[in-house]
């Protein structure tokens, strides 16, 4: 990897009878770099009245940028004790970054801040009228790491996602052969939402869902030692950033604005046009409400973690089991949505586990045999098992990426008999359950007292379990499982339109 840094110092007044001397500190602050990195070098180019334009240059690990910001703290250090002068701004005005990819891009691409050069497998980036604030900030190696990883990704875009089958139940005749959504519109147990995505349940289709989340609660967590608790709806961008979903799916995110003010006045042409119009005025509308900060809640775990960031755990508090109901997720699903298992709006129980390796092994166990008690015992589906691509890496685009035995993700897929032949037709993920190792534990900072800490989730989704449920068992309580009756002895009447 080589560096070629130009930039110039402005100083705080004229240097030009100090020339020679901010030469030999220069010179003296050169030979200290010199020996950690044989291969920097730092040139005096040119002094003007106020100003220092010079050049580093590096094919070793110290950054040229890097001894910029030393040789600053140096230069106003030595010229501040004796001339009471400093350096008031420092200006990049060229800086180039070659080095070598693992694999030749497959076409053309970009990065922020930068123009690039790309022959082959060489790269150069190229980087111009860049300030020292941007320096501090270490932007330049993320810009490095963003190109390889930008290559890196073009191998995974095309390739599916990676699937390995390790259980299912064996084939189920079907009870009927219907799409459940379409059926229960259609009975008027539910209804398309007020905006895209979303569903109004009534008491029938209410009831079935309702009787899913008791079955998980009492089914699968209750037996394992799980705790409830509550978090918020809303989660702030800088949780996210530390999880990744800000890099992963911005596209997906539905974002939150408050208003700028509750001041009624600042608020009266809009209130007015309102009255006028019976319409919302979304102009005068963007004026009154603040760039947004957060989002709706995508999942719940990242704010669990986050209310564990920076603790020590005790040891007897290991493993921590605990799991939300409370937080609706919102995903904007585009063009992908159907029926109510693919929304942008849905229901969800997420439990989270932290402990040591051996633990959250061990817990994976005795939930895949909760899970498979539900879908065998209690609603008799036909159904199976695979280990996928973990989903924290198709948020980084490496959907090819496959498991380990000990961290990564289970898909627990049904079979829709209405989608068609079961050897042929789509299935339904129903269910996920992952272990991710370190990663939110080291991003947020989690320790116990001696052990090293892992954690995973699997998120339980209503409308998942609801849908497949019902595409296999129809919408015919008789027809439905002793198992699941036990949790809805009957439907409520709900409404009668006439």
């Amino acid at each position: 990897m080589k560096f070629d840094l130009v930039a110039d110092f402005t100083f705080s007044n004229d240097v030009s009878k100090i020339n020679s001397e901010i030469e030999s500190i220069i010179s003296v602050f050169n030979k200290s770099l010199v020996d950690k990195d044989k291969s920097i070098k730092i040139v005096v180019k040119k002094f003007e009245k106020n100003s220092l334009n010079l050049s580093i240059s590096s094919k070793g690990i110290f950054r040229p940028h890097n001894a910029l910001l030393q040789l600053k703290n140096v230069l106003c250090k030595e010229l501040g004790k004796k001339h009471q002068l400093g350096i008031r701004e420092i200006k990049i005005t060229g800086y180039s970054i070659d080095f070598k990819l693992e694999k030749q891009p497959l076409k053309i691409f970009s990065i922020p801040f930068a123009d690039l050069d790309i022959k082959g497998k060489k790269i150069k980036i190229l980087l111009k009228d860049i300030n020292e604030d941007f320096l501090h900030k270490n932007y330049i190696d993320r810009m490095i790491n963003l190109a390889k990883e930008k290559v890196e990704n073009q191998y995974y875009e095309g390739k599916g996602e990676f699937w390995k089958l390790i259980w299912e139940s064996g084939e189920k005749k079907p009870v009927w052969l219907k799409d459940p959504t379409e059926e229960m519109v259609k009975l008027n147990w539910i209804k398309q939402g007020p905006t895209k995505g979303k569903w109004f349940y009534y008491a029938q289709a209410a009831a079935i869902m309702k009787a899913m989340e008791e079955i998980a609660i009492e089914e699968v967590l209750k037996p394992l030692g799980f705790q409830e608790i509550i978090e918020s709806h809303i989660v702030p961008f800088d949780i996210w950033l530390k999880t990744g979903h800000m890099e992963g799916m911005p596209s997906e995110i539905y974002y939150v604005s408050e208003p700028v003010s509750r001041d009624v006045e600042k608020w009266e042409r809009f209130i007015d046009l309102t009255k006028i119009t019976k319409a919302v005025p979304v102009d005068e509308l963007q004026k009154n409400i603040s760039v947004p900060t957060a989002g709706i809640c995508y999942a719940q775990c990242p704010i669990i973690y986050w209310s564990l960031k920076g603790k020590t755990v005790s040891e007897g508090s290991l493993p921590i089991l605990v799991y939300d109901k409370t937080a609706i997720s919102c995903r904007y699903e585009s063009g992908g949505r159907h029926g109510i298992e693919r929304v942008d709006e849905f229901h969800r129980i997420e439990p989270v586990y932290i402990g040591t390796k051996v633990q959250l092994l061990d817990l994976r166990e005795k939930l895949i045999d909760r899970y498979k008690h539900v879908f065998n015992d209690i609603f008799e589906l036909d159904w199976r098992m695979a280990w996928v691509t973990p989903w924290y890496m198709q948020q980084a685009g490496k959907i090819g990426e496959a498991y380990s035995q000990d961290t990564g993700t289970i898909d627990f897929e049904a079979f829709m008999p209405y989608r068609g032949d079961r050897n042929n037709s789509e299935w339904l993920e129903i269910q996920n359950l992952s272990i991710l190792g370190d990663k939110y534990i080291t991003a947020f900072n989690i320790k116990s007292q001696k052990s090293e800490l892992w954690s995973g989730c699997s998120g339980i989704g209503l409308e998942r379990w609801t849908t497949a449920f019902l595409a296999q068992k129809s919408l015919d309580p008789e027809k439905w499982p002793n198992g699941f009756k036990k949790y809805l002895k009957e439907l409520p009447r709900g409404i009668e339109f006439l």
